[in-house]
C-alpha cells in the first residue's frame, strides 16, 4: 500500500474514534456495570466496552470488509487487504468504571503487521492524536516533536507508569517502581496506556515503562509516540510478561539504564 493511503486510512479511523467516543461520553451518564472480569478480579469489562468495540467493528468492516479486525473485547476478522485494525474501544475502563476523565478510544491501522496509522482519542476531553508511519504525529492538528534538544537529568524528569492485573507481577513492578522513584522527579500512573505513550509524544512525561502491555493497548499510541521523535523499545520484564519503554530518542538510552537498574527487567536483560 502506498504511503498516501494512509491519510484514507487515517480519516476512517478519526470518524470512527470520534463517533465511538461521543456514544462512549454520552452513555457514561446513564451508568456503567460490571460486566465480566479477565485476568483478575479487578481487571474488568463493561456493557460499554463491548458496545464500543460492536460499533467500531461495523463502521470499520462496513467501510472496508476485506481488512483484518483484532478488538481487546475479542471481535476478529482475518485480512485479506493486507490491512488489520487493531482497537481497544476503552483504554482506561478502570477510570471510565470511577469516572474519572482519563480513558480514550485507540483505533490503530497495521500493514503486514506493522502500525502505520494510529488514532487515540481522550473520550472526556474530546483531545485528539493522530499518526501516519513516516507522516508524524499531532495533537488537534499541532505536529508533535519531542526529538529536538537535550531530556532533562534523570533527577528532572517525569516518569509514567502502570500496573499489572495479576496480584504477583504486581507485586515486582511496585518493587521496581519504589526504586525508580528516587531517581526521578516522581511518577504518574493514570491508567491508559494509550494516553501515556501519547502523553511522552506531546511532553506531558518525560518517560513510559510497563509491563505486560498488549498490542491493542499500544498499536496506536506507540506509533504518535515514535512519530513524534520518541523511542519505543520491548523487553522482558521482572514478571514474566513484555515491558515496553519510551522516552525522547536523545534520552532514551540513559532512561532504560535506570529502568534496568530498577527492576523492570527480568535478571537476564538487566545488563
Amino acid at each position: 500500500m502506498p504511503d498516501t493511503d494512509y491519510d484514507d486510512l487515517l480519516e476512517l479511523a478519526v470518524a470512527v474514534a470520534v463517533e465511538t467516543a461521543e456514544m462512549v461520553r454520552a452513555r457514561r451518564r446513564e451508568g456503567v456495570e460490571v460486566a465480566a472480569t479477565k485476568s483478575s478480579p479487578v481487571d474488568i469489562v463493561t456493557e460499554m466496552d463491548r458496545a464500543a468495540e460492536e460499533l467500531i467493528f461495523a463502521r470499520l468492516m462496513g467501510a472496508r470488509p476485506a481488512d483484518g479486525f483484532l478488538g481487546e473485547e475479542g471481535a476478529s476478522a482475518e485480512s485479506t487487504s493486507g490491512v488489520t485494525w487493531i482497537v481497544d474501544p476503552i483504554d482506561g475502563t478502570v477510570n471510565f468504571l470511577y469516572g474519572i476523565p482519563h480513558y480514550s478510544v485507540s483505533i490503530a491501522a497495521a500493514l503486514d503487521g506493522v502500525p502505520v496509522v494510529g488514532v487515540v482519542v481522550n473520550v472526556e476531553s474530546g483531545e485528539r492524536f493522530t499518526a501516519t508511519r513516516g507522516g508524524g504525529s499531532y495533537q488537534d492538528g499541532v505536529r508533535l516533536d519531542v526529538g529536538r534538544g537535550p531530556s532533562p537529568e534523570l533527577a528532572q524528569r517525569l516518569v509514567g507508569t502502570g500496573f499489572n492485573y495479576v496480584a504477583d507481577v504486581k507485586i515486582k513492578q511496585t518493587v521496581a517502581v519504589s526504586a525508580l522513584l528516587h531517581e526521578v522527579r516522581d511518577v504518574r500512573r493514570m491508567g491508559s496506556a494509550a494516553l501515556d505513550l501519547c502523553s511522552v509524544a506531546c511532553g506531558r512525561v518525560d518517560a513510559y515503562v510497563e509491563e505486560g502491555l498488549n498490542v491493542w493497548d499500544m498499536a496506536a499510541g506507540g506509533l504518535v509516540a515514535t512519530e513524534a521523535g520518541a523511542r519505543l523499545e520491548e523487553h522482558p520484564g521482572v514478571g514474566g510478561n513484555p515491558c515496553f519503554v519510551s522516552a525522547p530518542a536523545h534520552g532514551f538510552e540513559e532512561f532504560l539504564d535506570l529502568v534496568k537498574r530498577a527492576g523492570f527487567l527480568a535478571p537476564g536483560d538487566r545488563g
